[in-house]
Parts: C-alpha cells; structure tokens; sequence
C-alpha cells in the first residue's frame, strides 16, 4: 500500500532512507551567459512559451540578495535572456498552467514595517496568455514563500501555502481549494489547513512545484531543511503526493543529495549544502529531470526515477481501500 499514515521524520532519517534507494544520475551545470557576473540558480524548469522552451531563473551578484528574474532560452547549449522579456524584482521565479492561462510569481523583498534597515518578503502572482502578457493579479500574506499552485481533475486550482510563525513555526505545508484565480487572496492563503507530520519544530520545507497525476492525485515537488550543530543550512529536494479529495497524502521522499550533483561555488559556506528543488520534467519513460539551485550559485540537472510512476498507477478506490 502507497498511502498510510505518515511518519514524522526528521532530515537525517530521510537521508538514511534514501541511501538505500535508486540513486540519482548524469548530473549536468546549466550554462547561462548575458547577465554579467552574476550568479543564475533557484530555476524554473523549461516550460514552453510561445512555441519555445524558456527557463525562469533568479539572478544576483554573490555578495547579494537584491535579485531580479529573468527569462532564458537556449541558444547553442547557453542559456540567454530572451529578447524582449520582461524582467521582474523578485527571488525563486515559479510558473503553472492555470485554466489556460501561465501563471508565472515569486518572492518580492520590501522594507520591513516596523524593524528599520531590515526586510520582509511575500509571493506575488502574475498571469497571461504568455510572458509578454504577465500581469499582476494577487499576492500572498506578508511574510509567505512557497505558495504554489496546480490546475486539479474537477477544474478547481489547488493551493500549496508555506506559513511560519505562531501556525508554521519555521515553515510547514498547508493546502487549500479555490475555483478561480481570483479568489486568490492572503486570507485564503493564511487560512489553509495545515498537513500534518512532515516537518519537525526544528525543521522546515515547502513546496516548489505542483503536478497533477494521471488519476487525480497531485504530485508534490519541495524541499525540506535544516540547520546544523554549526548554523549550517541543509536544503533537500523532495516529494510526496497528496490526495486533494481526502487530503490523504504518502511519506515525504527525497529526491537527490548535494553529493549526487557536480562540485561547484557555494554563496556562503553555510549554503555549501543546499539543493533547492526548481522544476521537475517527467520524460514518459520511467525517468524524470530534476532542474535545482544548488549552493544559492549555480543551477543543475539530474536524471533519476520518475517519483510519482508509482502513485499515478494505482486506481483511487483500490488506493485508499485499506486506509
């Protein structure tokens, strides 16, 4: 049986876990040229756009977190900016397909309310019929990363929300219904129930990207992280799926280690290990591409096995007939 009652672990079980099972395979940097010095990680997957594969990708000097995203396409086995994109101030760019429309956010800084010198954050949406087309249509509660949307089997728009604070401590997954677009709003967001055990108190993670399965289920892309006994930060990439009819929802499965991934230039040394989940393409074969930041330097590739194979073939009824 795919689906039971999930057990709490921490990063390290997963770890432990996933040394036993498929490890991941041909590891590949992502070249990227026409933006300077600058560092290009934490990407989209390619998605098509206008007849053409376009990456979105956050852009930044090493020595900073004042980021903008950019648009790239592949010329020659470079990544470009594609030529009259908009480019947008925000961090960790995301995108979906949404009742026909792309629906493309990420994670906008401004200063802080009441601590001078300092900053918050929220996630902003922009939708259209393509990227020239963006435009803005909501945004999350002050404070909120990893809001991320998928189109379900009914029509319906499920919503992943990442709180923290007094409801997610460090950061905990919640997820919600709405019918259209525009229902969007940060109290819906804020209000969306939590799922439970997955992340310690001590630890954190959300999720990056949504895919609906074959049969209904959503496949879940994140991250789930932690610190170190020497404040170091562990970011792994991870998935799990979830049943937005019952809520019912398998074990939490990573996908990949800093160590499956070619050695590279970290931002900080407390970063060295953090993989951060982009996009994942599934190829129909029994294989997917995982598209990560890795390091908050750089952006990679990695083939492994099709995470949610397992879960897409199995018929609902029989599925949860035992649960």
């Amino acid at each position: 049986m795919l689906f039971q009652s999930p057990t709490l672990k921490t990063c390290q079980v997963l770890v432990d876990e996933f040394r036993l099972a498929p490890q991941p395979f041909e590891p590949q940097k992502l070249r990227f040229a026409g933006v300077g010095d600058r560092d290009v990680y934490n990407i989209s997957a390619p998605f098509a756009d206008d007849g053409e594969l376009v990456i979105a990708g956050r852009v930044e000097s090493r020595d900073s977190e004042q980021s903008e995203v950019y648009f790239f396409v592949e010329r020659d086995g470079v990544w470009i900016p594609r030529e009259g994109a908009p480019v947008f101030a925000l961090q960790d760019p995301f995108v979906a397909r949404i009742h026909g429309q792309l629906v493309f956010g990420g994670v906008e800084t401004f200063p802080h309310p009441v601590f001078r010198g300092e900053y918050c954050w929220r996630t902003v949406f922009y939708r259209g019929s393509n990227i020239r087309g963006l435009k803005p249509f909501a945004q999350g509660p002050d404070g909120m990363k990893d809001i991320r949307l998928v189109e379900l089997k009914d029509g319906s728009i499920g919503v992943f929300t990442r709180p923290q604070g007094e409801k997610g401590g460090r950061g905990k997954i919640g997820f919600t219904r709405i019918f259209s677009l525009d229902d969007l709003t940060p109290d819906v967001i804020e209000a969306a129930p939590l799922l439970d055990a997955q992340f310690t108190d001590e630890e954190w993670g959300g999720v990056n990207e949504a895919h609906l399965l074959a049969n209904g289920l959503v496949g879940a892309l994140g991250h789930i992280a932690c610190f170190d006994e020497h404040g170091n930060r562990h970011y792994y990439p991870m998935v799990f799926v979830l049943n937005p009819e019952t809520m019912e929802r398998s074990e939490l499965e990573l996908l990949a280690l800093r160590s499956h991934f070619l050695d590279g230039p970290a931002k900080r040394p407390d970063l060295t290990n953090v993989v951060f989940s982009g996009g994942l393409i599934r190829k129909g074969d029994g294989t997917a591409e995982l598209y990560a930041g890795v390091g908050d330097a750089e952006a990679q590739k990695i083939s492994l096995i099709d995470p949610f194979v397992k879960y897409e073939a199995q018929e609902l009824d029989r599925m949860y007939a035992s649960v």
